[in-house]
Protein backbone atom coordinates (compact mmCIF):
# COMPACT_ATOMS: atom_id res chain seq x y z
CA UNK A 1 0.00 0.00 0.00
CA UNK A 2 1.33 3.44 -0.90
CA UNK A 3 1.32 6.02 1.85
CA UNK A 4 1.71 9.69 0.91
CA UNK A 5 4.91 11.20 2.28
CA UNK A 6 3.11 14.46 3.05
CA UNK A 7 0.31 13.46 5.40
CA UNK A 8 -0.87 17.05 5.93
CA UNK A 9 -2.07 17.81 2.39
CA UNK A 10 -3.39 15.79 -0.52
CA UNK A 11 -4.87 17.85 -3.35
CA UNK A 12 -8.25 16.99 -4.80
CA UNK A 13 -7.46 16.46 -8.48
CA UNK A 14 -10.17 18.20 -10.48
CA UNK A 15 -9.26 17.13 -14.01
CA UNK A 16 -6.47 15.40 -15.88
CA UNK A 17 -4.83 16.29 -19.17
CA UNK A 18 -2.05 14.55 -21.01
CA UNK A 19 0.73 16.59 -22.60
CA UNK A 20 2.71 14.96 -25.40
CA UNK A 21 5.48 16.09 -27.73
CA UNK A 22 4.95 15.10 -31.36
CA UNK A 23 7.37 15.41 -34.28
CA UNK A 24 4.70 16.45 -36.81
CA UNK A 25 1.50 18.04 -35.54
CA UNK A 26 -0.43 17.59 -38.82
CA UNK A 27 0.35 13.86 -39.03
CA UNK A 28 -0.46 13.40 -35.34
CA UNK A 29 -3.77 15.27 -35.57
CA UNK A 30 -4.84 13.27 -38.62
CA UNK A 31 -4.19 10.02 -36.73
CA UNK A 32 -6.12 11.05 -33.63
CA UNK A 33 -9.01 12.31 -35.77
CA UNK A 34 -9.17 9.56 -38.40
CA UNK A 35 -8.06 6.44 -36.51
CA UNK A 36 -9.17 7.21 -32.94
CA UNK A 37 -12.14 9.54 -33.54
CA UNK A 38 -10.91 12.46 -31.45
CA UNK A 39 -12.01 16.06 -32.00
CA UNK A 40 -9.10 18.37 -32.87
CA UNK A 41 -9.03 21.91 -31.49
CA UNK A 42 -6.40 24.60 -32.06
CA UNK A 43 -4.84 25.79 -28.82
CA UNK A 44 -1.94 28.09 -29.77
CA UNK A 45 0.75 28.19 -32.47
CA UNK A 46 2.41 24.76 -32.46
CA UNK A 47 -0.21 23.27 -30.12
CA UNK A 48 -3.43 21.29 -30.65
CA UNK A 49 -5.88 19.68 -28.29
CA UNK A 50 -7.20 16.20 -29.01
CA UNK A 51 -10.48 15.59 -27.19
CA UNK A 52 -12.77 12.60 -26.78
CA UNK A 53 -15.28 12.57 -23.95
CA UNK A 54 -13.41 13.44 -20.75
CA UNK A 55 -10.00 12.71 -22.29
CA UNK A 56 -7.97 15.78 -23.21
CA UNK A 57 -4.53 15.46 -24.82
CA UNK A 58 -2.45 18.58 -25.42
CA UNK A 59 0.00 17.98 -28.29
CA UNK A 60 2.93 20.25 -28.94
CA UNK A 61 5.02 20.07 -32.10
CA UNK A 62 8.60 19.25 -31.12
CA UNK A 63 10.43 17.99 -34.22
CA UNK A 64 13.78 17.78 -32.40
CA UNK A 65 12.58 15.87 -29.32
CA UNK A 66 13.48 12.22 -28.73
CA UNK A 67 11.04 10.14 -30.82
CA UNK A 68 8.58 8.22 -28.61
CA UNK A 69 9.54 5.03 -30.48
CA UNK A 70 12.97 5.29 -28.80
CA UNK A 71 11.48 5.39 -25.30
CA UNK A 72 10.57 1.70 -25.10
CA UNK A 73 7.92 1.01 -22.46
CA UNK A 74 8.06 4.67 -21.43
CA UNK A 75 6.19 5.54 -24.62
CA UNK A 76 2.96 4.44 -22.88
CA UNK A 77 1.22 7.57 -21.67
CA UNK A 78 -2.47 6.77 -21.19
CA UNK A 79 -4.81 4.04 -20.00
CA UNK A 80 -8.29 5.07 -21.13
CA UNK A 81 -11.39 3.27 -19.90
CA UNK A 82 -14.17 3.49 -22.47
CA UNK A 83 -17.65 2.15 -23.22
CA UNK A 84 -18.22 -0.49 -25.92
CA UNK A 85 -14.58 -1.49 -26.19
CA UNK A 86 -15.18 -4.25 -28.72
CA UNK A 87 -16.85 -1.91 -31.24
CA UNK A 88 -14.10 0.67 -30.75
CA UNK A 89 -11.44 -2.03 -31.23
CA UNK A 90 -13.08 -3.04 -34.52
CA UNK A 91 -13.17 0.60 -35.66
CA UNK A 92 -9.55 1.33 -34.70
CA UNK A 93 -8.35 -1.91 -36.30
CA UNK A 94 -10.26 -1.16 -39.51
CA UNK A 95 -8.65 2.30 -39.67
CA UNK A 96 -5.24 0.70 -40.21
CA UNK A 97 -3.86 1.87 -36.86
CA UNK A 98 -1.02 -0.23 -35.45
CA UNK A 99 -2.39 -2.44 -32.68
CA UNK A 100 0.43 -3.34 -30.29
CA UNK A 101 -1.73 -5.47 -27.98
CA UNK A 102 -4.65 -7.48 -29.26
CA UNK A 103 -7.98 -7.30 -27.47
CA UNK A 104 -7.89 -9.60 -24.46
CA UNK A 105 -9.19 -9.95 -20.92
CA UNK A 106 -6.56 -9.61 -18.20
CA UNK A 107 -6.54 -11.40 -14.82
CA UNK A 108 -7.34 -8.08 -13.10
CA UNK A 109 -10.77 -8.03 -14.78
CA UNK A 110 -10.10 -5.51 -17.53
CA UNK A 111 -10.61 -6.16 -21.23
CA UNK A 112 -8.02 -4.07 -23.10
CA UNK A 113 -6.08 -3.42 -26.27
CA UNK A 114 -3.16 -1.16 -27.15
CA UNK A 115 -2.31 1.06 -30.10
CA UNK A 116 0.79 2.84 -31.30
CA UNK A 117 0.03 6.36 -32.48
CA UNK A 118 1.44 7.92 -35.64
CA UNK A 119 4.00 9.61 -33.34
CA UNK A 120 5.09 6.37 -31.65
CA UNK A 121 3.29 6.89 -28.34
CA UNK A 122 1.33 3.94 -26.97
CA UNK A 123 -2.20 4.10 -25.54
CA UNK A 124 -4.16 1.35 -23.82
CA UNK A 125 -7.95 1.30 -24.18
CA UNK A 126 -9.90 -0.74 -21.63
CA UNK A 127 -13.30 -1.68 -20.28
CA UNK A 128 -14.08 -3.30 -16.96
CA UNK A 129 -15.54 -6.77 -17.28
CA UNK A 130 -19.04 -7.24 -15.86
CA UNK A 131 -18.97 -8.08 -12.17
CA UNK A 132 -15.35 -6.99 -11.71
CA UNK A 133 -14.09 -4.06 -9.65
CA UNK A 134 -10.86 -2.16 -10.03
Amino acid sequence: MCVPTNQSFAPGIQKTRFVIAVPNLAVSAAFYRDALGFEIVELAPGWLVYRSGLCVIMAGECPDAIPPTQLGDHSYFAYLEIDDLESYYASVSASGATVCKLLCTEPWGMKEFGVITADGHRIMFAQQEAGERS
